[in-house]
């Protein structure tokens, strides 16, 4: 269950009601790697474990994308709202991400909360050259579909979406996180335990757009971005040098592409 209900008080037009509303449900969730803890991050208690996997991956903790480790899902008590995750990894498949460890708090709201020092957002690998082209007309529809899926957000109005399409526009996987870098940590993650992130060619994104997850797309090896509202500049930069074709304002039936137009068509 993703929400929770609250009583209130609406106040308008000198009137007052008692309301109930349904919020999105916001959990810590501590992640321990061989009996040490790693990280705390907010979110959303759904799919943890997809959450978990893509984190892995995009944090750049585990080096190799088939590794699977176990993971151990526990409550301290039943009515704690702190859930441990357990992980064990061997020392071999352990990546740079791991040593470049975050402090231990880590908000649903910024990815970039919790590093040590400016020198961790830095980046090894080759750039994503990849010759697909996507239509221009397809991009919106994209939304349309992410849309559909969002029964969370529909009930609560707080929580964001990803979803990962083929480059035909058919829905691979979609989820909701009251945290954006958190929602797209889960659709990487739930489709590299499907094993078929290799399929994946357009990640659509609610909301803004930071560096961060421009950087977890590119983990992913995924060419095409769109989001709903406004990149950041150095969003902008990171897509044009790892070769994202980077679309916003992708609503009302527009979109305007800032990286590597010539793959649109």
């Amino acid at each position: 269950m993703a929400t929770r209900n609250y009583e209130g008080k609406k106040y308008e037009k000198g009137l007052v009601t008692k309301i109930a509303d349904e919020l999105t449900i916001e959990e810590a969730l501590q992640i321990n790697i061989n009996n040490k803890p790693f990280t705390v991050t907010m979110r959303t208690p759904e799919n943890d474990t997809s959450l978990v996997r893509g984190l892995l991956h995009t944090e750049g903790i585990i080096k190799n994308q088939s590794f699977l480790p176990e993971l151990k899902l526990k409550k301290d008590k039943d009515d704690s709202i702190v859930t441990v995750v357990e992980l064990t990894i061997p020392r071999e498949e352990l990546g740079e991400g791991y040593s470049n460890s975050r402090s231990l708090l880590s908000v649903s709201s910024c990815g970039i909360c919790g590093r040590t020092e400016l020198g961790d957002i830095s980046f090894d690998g080759k750039t994503i050259d990849n010759d697909d082209k996507i239509d221009i007309a397809l991009i919106n529809s994209l939304f349309e579909k992410m849309n559909t899926m969002q029964s969370n957000f529909h009930q609560s109005g707080g929580t964001h979406a990803a979803a990962v399409f083929n480059i035909n526009g058919k829905l691979l996987c979609s989820m909701e996180d009251i945290g954006r870098h958190n929602a797209v940590d889960k659709v990487i993650g739930n489709l590299i335990l499907l094993k078929t992130l290799d399929k994946a060619r357009i990640l659509t994104v609610s909301g803004r757009l930071s560096y961060e997850i421009i950087i977890k797309c590119f983990k992913a090896k995924i060419p095409f971005l769109a989001a709903v509202s406004a990149p950041s500049s150095l969003a902008v930069d990171f897509a044009k040098e790892l070769g994202i074709t980077l679309f916003a304002f992708c609503r009302d039936g527009r979109a305007t592409c800032y990286s590597h137009p010539q793959r649109t068509k």
